[in-house]
């Protein structure tokens, strides 16, 4: 039997003993040994839910997981057997409109790890050992311990909305929101060579970790005469807080003719905005939804900065999920939270 972290409804987080996996035909057995607490988890333990997808059945959390490969099943290959992996989360169709085109990310029949969008849910990686495809699986660069290598599913979130706001060289860079995923976008506009940047926060420890993150600017998001604020206006605005008030910063902060990226998940329903500054300013507004290729590039990136580890606030064993979840869901505290599995 192994150990998984299973929620059954709202605030209903237990840790269960499951059955020892066996990998079926293309999949791969990896023994986990760090996950990471991701908002999503958060809203699944607290509401039941996230946006429109709802719990129907119980469902192993965790899509953010790194461990080692222990077993291959029929026609399946890849890294040796006790080699150190991150597993890539998404397992999209390849012929859907979206994946021909390139964009597997939006991918409309994905399996992503530890979501309630399908049903059957796809279960998630919060075991002790879980069976995945095998074309999941990334070798850890060298030099990359698996501890700091969990990062690597939210800085891929960053660094894609990166990329869907354009060339940010020398470019003055708005960051609402500097939760773990807020963090991530500013060090990886850091990362994109980014001028200046600029991160907002209702909480001083939030943005504590923006400035280790990389933030020039750090500002509270409810004083708008804060004088952090840098004089001139942002070129490009990543909302990565995921409520309205921060896209309405993005759209009154951002300059003439620059770029919104809608990142943080907003809540379900209709969510009113200053389209008429959308229209009298001609600001591009872009979304940005998981990742695809960004999961390598993120590897490569956390095993080039040691910095990364500042943003990992807690690491607990997996017997101390709930106190994990709890902490997690603390911003005045933390930013990521890890589970340990070993």
């Amino acid at each position: 039997m192994v150990l998984g972290c299973v929620i059954h409804g709202p605030g209903d987080l237990r840790i269960d003993e499951l059955p020892e996996p066996e990998p079926g035909p293309g999949q791969a057995v990896v023994a986990v040994r760090y996950g990471g607490i991701c908002g999503s988890d958060l809203h699944y333990h607290r509401h039941g839910g996230v946006g429109d997808f709802r719990l129907r059945e119980p469902m192993l959390l965790g899509h953010e997981v790194v461990g080692t490969v222990v077993a291959y099943g029929d026609g399946a290959t890849g890294p040796a057997p006790g080699t150190p992996v991150a597993v890539h989360p998404a397992t999209p169709c390849g012929a859907c409109p979206e994946c021909l085109d390139g964009r597997a990310n939006v991918c409309r029949d994905t399996r992503y790890l530890g979501s309630a969008a399908r049903f059957p849910h796809v279960q998630g990686g919060f075991a002790s050992r879980i069976a995945v495809p095998a074309v999941q699986l990334r070798t850890l660069p060298e030099g990359l311990e698996p501890r700091r290598a969990a990062l690597a599913e939210p800085l891929s979130v960053a660094l894609h909305a990166v990329r869907r706001a354009g060339d940010l060289a020398g470019r003055h860079v708005l960051v609402t929101g500097a939760g773990p995923i807020g963090c991530l976008t500013v060090a990886a506009a850091r990362a994109a060579g980014a001028a200046t940047i600029t991160a907002t926060d209702l909480l001083p420890r939030a943005l504590e970790f923006a400035a280790a993150a990389g933030a020039t600017a750090c500002v509270r998001a409810d004083d708008p005469d804060d004088p952090s604020w840098p004089s001139d206006e942002a070129d490009v605005a990543i909302e990565a807080s995921g409520v309205a008030a921060g896209l309405d910063t993005c759209l009154r902060r951002v300059r003439r003719g620059g770029v919104v990226v809608q990142l943080g998940m907003l809540p379900p329903g209709q969510t009113p905005f200053a389209g008429n500054l959308l229209v009298a300013r001609e600001i591009d507004l872009r979304g940005a939804f998981r990742f695809h290729a960004e999961f390598d590039d993120a590897l490569r990136l956390l095993a080039a900065e040691p910095s990364f580890d500042a943003l990992i606030s807690a690491v607990r064993p997996v017997r101390e999920a709930a106190e994990a979840f709890g902490q997690a869901a603390d911003r005045s505290q933390s930013c990521k939270v890890l589970l340990d599995f070993a």
